[in-house]
Protein backbone atom coordinates (compact mmCIF):
# COMPACT_ATOMS: atom_id res chain seq x y z
CA UNK A 1 0.00 0.00 0.00
CA UNK A 2 0.97 3.61 -0.43
CA UNK A 3 0.92 6.27 2.41
CA UNK A 4 -0.14 9.33 1.41
CA UNK A 5 2.35 11.39 3.66
CA UNK A 6 6.16 10.52 5.37
CA UNK A 7 7.32 12.91 7.65
CA UNK A 8 10.97 12.99 7.37
CA UNK A 9 12.21 15.98 9.57
CA UNK A 10 10.44 17.60 12.35
CA UNK A 11 12.00 20.91 13.73
CA UNK A 12 10.59 22.08 16.72
CA UNK A 13 11.43 25.77 17.83
CA UNK A 14 10.89 28.32 20.51
CA UNK A 15 11.20 31.26 19.26
CA UNK A 16 12.11 34.76 20.80
CA UNK A 17 11.47 37.25 17.84
CA UNK A 18 12.70 40.92 19.37
CA UNK A 19 12.41 44.51 18.24
CA UNK A 20 10.16 43.56 15.41
CA UNK A 21 8.64 46.86 13.91
CA UNK A 22 5.35 47.49 14.45
CA UNK A 23 3.20 48.79 11.47
CA UNK A 24 -0.22 50.42 12.79
CA UNK A 25 -3.22 51.40 11.55
CA UNK A 26 -3.26 54.81 9.91
CA UNK A 27 -5.99 56.29 12.35
CA UNK A 28 -3.74 55.60 15.58
CA UNK A 29 -0.57 57.09 14.12
CA UNK A 30 -1.85 60.25 16.07
CA UNK A 31 -2.75 58.44 19.55
CA UNK A 32 0.73 56.03 19.15
CA UNK A 33 2.88 59.76 18.85
CA UNK A 34 1.15 61.35 21.95
CA UNK A 35 1.58 58.31 23.91
CA UNK A 36 3.77 57.89 27.08
CA UNK A 37 4.23 54.60 26.76
CA UNK A 38 3.16 51.23 25.30
CA UNK A 39 2.56 47.98 26.92
CA UNK A 40 2.49 44.57 26.14
CA UNK A 41 -1.75 43.30 24.74
CA UNK A 42 -2.28 40.06 22.77
CA UNK A 43 -1.24 38.76 18.94
CA UNK A 44 -3.09 36.75 16.37
CA UNK A 45 -1.03 34.93 13.83
CA UNK A 46 -2.93 35.84 10.26
CA UNK A 47 -0.82 33.92 8.00
CA UNK A 48 2.46 31.74 7.17
CA UNK A 49 3.92 31.76 4.10
CA UNK A 50 6.18 29.14 2.87
CA UNK A 51 9.02 28.59 0.59
CA UNK A 52 11.04 25.58 -0.03
CA UNK A 53 14.19 25.77 -2.24
CA UNK A 54 17.07 22.81 -2.73
CA UNK A 55 20.32 23.92 -1.14
CA UNK A 56 23.30 23.94 -3.62
CA UNK A 57 26.05 21.43 -3.12
CA UNK A 58 24.19 19.83 -0.26
CA UNK A 59 21.94 17.10 -1.93
CA UNK A 60 19.00 16.02 0.45
CA UNK A 61 19.01 19.16 2.28
CA UNK A 62 16.17 21.90 1.58
CA UNK A 63 16.18 25.49 2.97
CA UNK A 64 12.52 26.32 4.24
CA UNK A 65 11.86 30.16 4.50
CA UNK A 66 9.03 31.44 6.57
CA UNK A 67 7.54 34.57 6.60
CA UNK A 68 4.62 35.43 9.62
CA UNK A 69 2.26 37.86 9.51
CA UNK A 70 1.00 38.66 13.02
CA UNK A 71 -1.99 40.71 13.99
CA UNK A 72 -0.79 42.80 17.11
CA UNK A 73 -3.08 44.64 19.64
CA UNK A 74 -1.08 47.48 22.27
CA UNK A 75 -2.33 49.15 24.97
CA UNK A 76 -0.99 53.22 24.46
CA UNK A 77 -0.89 55.31 27.53
CA UNK A 78 -1.44 58.54 27.23
CA UNK A 79 -2.15 61.73 29.99
CA UNK A 80 -4.96 60.07 31.30
CA UNK A 81 -5.01 56.63 33.02
CA UNK A 82 -7.08 54.86 30.78
CA UNK A 83 -4.84 52.97 27.89
CA UNK A 84 -6.10 53.23 24.51
CA UNK A 85 -5.92 49.65 22.09
CA UNK A 86 -4.05 50.27 19.00
CA UNK A 87 -3.88 47.52 16.79
CA UNK A 88 -1.51 46.94 14.06
CA UNK A 89 0.93 44.68 11.94
CA UNK A 90 4.12 42.79 12.43
CA UNK A 91 6.20 40.52 10.23
CA UNK A 92 8.67 38.13 10.97
CA UNK A 93 11.17 36.03 8.77
CA UNK A 94 12.58 32.59 9.64
CA UNK A 95 14.83 30.16 7.72
CA UNK A 96 15.32 26.44 8.63
CA UNK A 97 17.21 23.97 6.69
CA UNK A 98 16.27 20.44 6.67
CA UNK A 99 16.83 17.04 4.94
CA UNK A 100 14.52 16.03 3.24
CA UNK A 101 16.29 13.61 1.03
CA UNK A 102 15.82 12.96 -2.97
CA UNK A 103 13.18 12.36 -5.43
CA UNK A 104 13.05 12.40 -9.39
CA UNK A 105 9.96 10.59 -10.27
CA UNK A 106 6.92 12.20 -12.17
CA UNK A 107 3.68 11.64 -10.55
CA UNK A 108 0.44 11.76 -12.54
CA UNK A 109 -3.41 11.46 -11.20
CA UNK A 110 -6.29 10.83 -12.42
CA UNK A 111 -7.98 12.70 -9.38
CA UNK A 112 -11.55 13.66 -9.34
CA UNK A 113 -12.20 17.21 -9.10
CA UNK A 114 -16.06 18.41 -8.49
CA UNK A 115 -17.63 20.28 -11.16
CA UNK A 116 -14.83 19.83 -13.32
CA UNK A 117 -13.89 17.47 -16.18
CA UNK A 118 -12.73 14.24 -14.94
CA UNK A 119 -8.98 14.66 -16.50
CA UNK A 120 -5.56 13.74 -15.56
CA UNK A 121 -3.98 16.59 -13.07
CA UNK A 122 -0.86 18.36 -14.46
CA UNK A 123 2.12 16.07 -13.62
CA UNK A 124 4.32 16.76 -10.41
CA UNK A 125 7.71 16.39 -8.79
CA UNK A 126 8.16 13.91 -5.59
CA UNK A 127 9.95 16.60 -4.08
CA UNK A 128 9.58 17.65 -0.31
CA UNK A 129 6.52 19.68 1.02
CA UNK A 130 6.99 21.99 3.80
CA UNK A 131 4.30 22.22 6.71
CA UNK A 132 4.41 24.91 9.22
CA UNK A 133 2.20 24.68 12.53
CA UNK A 134 2.34 27.60 14.59
CA UNK A 135 0.46 29.02 17.79
CA UNK A 136 -0.65 32.41 18.63
CA UNK A 137 2.57 34.16 19.97
CA UNK A 138 2.89 35.39 22.95
CA UNK A 139 3.59 39.69 23.76
CA UNK A 140 6.54 39.84 25.62
CA UNK A 141 7.67 43.47 25.52
CA UNK A 142 6.26 46.65 23.48
CA UNK A 143 8.41 49.62 23.86
CA UNK A 144 8.54 53.11 21.72
CA UNK A 145 11.18 54.61 20.29
CA UNK A 146 12.43 57.98 19.16
CA UNK A 147 14.54 57.60 16.29
CA UNK A 148 17.00 60.18 14.47
CA UNK A 149 16.25 59.97 11.09
CA UNK A 150 14.52 58.13 8.44
CA UNK A 151 15.74 54.65 7.54
CA UNK A 152 16.29 53.81 3.79
CA UNK A 153 13.44 51.19 3.13
CA UNK A 154 10.32 49.97 5.21
CA UNK A 155 9.50 47.14 2.65
CA UNK A 156 7.76 45.01 5.04
CA UNK A 157 4.58 47.15 3.99
CA UNK A 158 5.21 46.87 0.34
CA UNK A 159 5.26 42.41 0.73
CA UNK A 160 2.18 42.20 2.20
CA UNK A 161 -0.63 40.13 0.76
CA UNK A 162 -3.44 41.93 0.24
CA UNK A 163 -5.94 39.20 2.26
CA UNK A 164 -3.28 39.82 4.97
CA UNK A 165 -4.17 43.98 4.49
CA UNK A 166 -7.97 43.03 4.61
CA UNK A 167 -7.96 41.65 8.01
CA UNK A 168 -7.44 44.90 9.43
CA UNK A 169 -10.23 46.84 7.98
CA UNK A 170 -7.97 49.89 7.03
CA UNK A 171 -5.14 51.01 5.36
CA UNK A 172 -1.75 50.19 7.64
CA UNK A 173 0.98 53.26 8.06
CA UNK A 174 4.41 52.84 8.21
CA UNK A 175 4.11 55.41 11.09
CA UNK A 176 5.91 58.84 12.02
CA UNK A 177 9.62 58.62 11.05
CA UNK A 178 10.81 60.08 14.29
CA UNK A 179 8.83 57.57 16.50
CA UNK A 180 8.05 53.94 16.08
CA UNK A 181 7.29 51.14 17.97
CA UNK A 182 9.18 47.49 18.58
CA UNK A 183 7.35 44.42 19.94
CA UNK A 184 8.78 41.23 21.31
CA UNK A 185 7.23 38.27 20.67
CA UNK A 186 7.50 34.47 21.89
CA UNK A 187 6.89 32.05 19.32
CA UNK A 188 6.17 28.18 19.22
CA UNK A 189 6.26 26.32 16.39
CA UNK A 190 7.29 23.36 14.28
CA UNK A 191 7.99 22.81 10.57
CA UNK A 192 8.46 19.30 8.71
CA UNK A 193 9.03 18.10 5.43
CA UNK A 194 6.65 15.13 3.83
CA UNK A 195 6.38 13.81 0.93
CA UNK A 196 5.24 10.47 -0.87
CA UNK A 197 6.37 6.75 -0.30
CA UNK A 198 6.19 3.81 -0.73
CA UNK A 199 5.18 1.63 2.44
CA UNK A 200 4.89 -2.76 2.57
CA UNK A 201 1.87 -3.46 4.84
CA UNK A 202 0.38 -6.61 5.49
CA UNK A 203 -2.79 -7.12 3.38
CA UNK A 204 -5.13 -9.82 4.80
CA UNK A 205 -8.34 -10.99 2.72
CA UNK A 206 -12.00 -10.04 3.35
CA UNK A 207 -13.87 -11.64 6.94
CA UNK A 208 -17.36 -12.48 6.20
CA UNK A 209 -19.48 -12.45 9.31
CA UNK A 210 -20.77 -16.15 10.16
CA UNK A 211 -22.54 -15.05 13.43
CA UNK A 212 -25.82 -13.69 13.36
CA UNK A 213 -26.56 -10.88 15.94
CA UNK A 214 -30.02 -10.85 17.30
CA UNK A 215 -30.04 -7.82 19.09
CA UNK A 216 -33.27 -5.81 17.86
CA UNK A 217 -35.33 -8.45 16.48
CA UNK A 218 -37.72 -8.18 18.55
CA UNK A 219 -38.36 -11.84 19.80
CA UNK A 220 -36.88 -10.77 23.12
CA UNK A 221 -38.94 -9.73 26.23
CA UNK A 222 -38.07 -6.31 26.83
CA UNK A 223 -38.90 -6.71 30.41
CA UNK A 224 -36.44 -9.81 30.76
CA UNK A 225 -33.60 -7.15 29.09
CA UNK A 226 -34.61 -4.54 32.16
CA UNK A 227 -34.24 -7.64 34.85
CA UNK A 228 -30.91 -8.16 34.18
CA UNK A 229 -30.04 -4.29 34.52
CA UNK A 230 -28.57 -4.11 37.64
CA UNK A 231 -30.17 -1.07 40.12
CA UNK A 232 -28.32 1.68 40.11
CA UNK A 233 -27.64 2.27 43.61
CA UNK A 234 -25.47 4.72 43.17
CA UNK A 235 -27.88 7.26 41.48
CA UNK A 236 -29.89 7.50 44.82
CA UNK A 237 -27.63 7.36 47.64
CA UNK A 238 -24.01 9.58 48.15
CA UNK A 239 -20.88 7.41 48.39
CA UNK A 240 -19.57 5.72 51.38
CA UNK A 241 -16.47 7.21 51.36
CA UNK A 242 -14.80 10.10 49.57
CA UNK A 243 -11.60 10.35 47.93
CA UNK A 244 -9.59 13.31 49.27
CA UNK A 245 -7.76 15.60 46.18
CA UNK A 246 -4.11 14.86 45.89
CA UNK A 247 -3.51 17.84 46.86
CA UNK A 248 -4.96 17.58 50.32
CA UNK A 249 -1.94 17.21 52.51
CA UNK A 250 0.15 19.96 50.69
CA UNK A 251 -2.71 22.25 51.26
CA UNK A 252 -3.11 21.51 55.09
CA UNK A 253 0.69 22.05 56.06
CA UNK A 254 -0.33 25.87 54.57
CA UNK A 255 -3.09 26.17 56.96
CA UNK A 256 -5.65 26.42 54.65
CA UNK A 257 -7.61 23.17 55.79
Amino acid sequence: MRSKYIKYVISSDKDCIEDLRFYPKLQYVDIINRALSVKGGSAKLLYVYVDVEPVSFNRGFYTVDMRFFYSVTLQAYLSCPAPVSVEGLCVFDKRAILFGSEGNAKIFSSELRTGEPDLQLMSRSNLPVAVVEAVDPIVLDARIMDCCGKRDCDCDLCEVPSFVNSCFDGELSSGDDSRRIYVTLGQFSIVRLERDSQLLTPVYDYCVPDKECACGSGTEDPCGIFRNIAFPVGEFFPPNTVQKPENYHDCCSRGCC
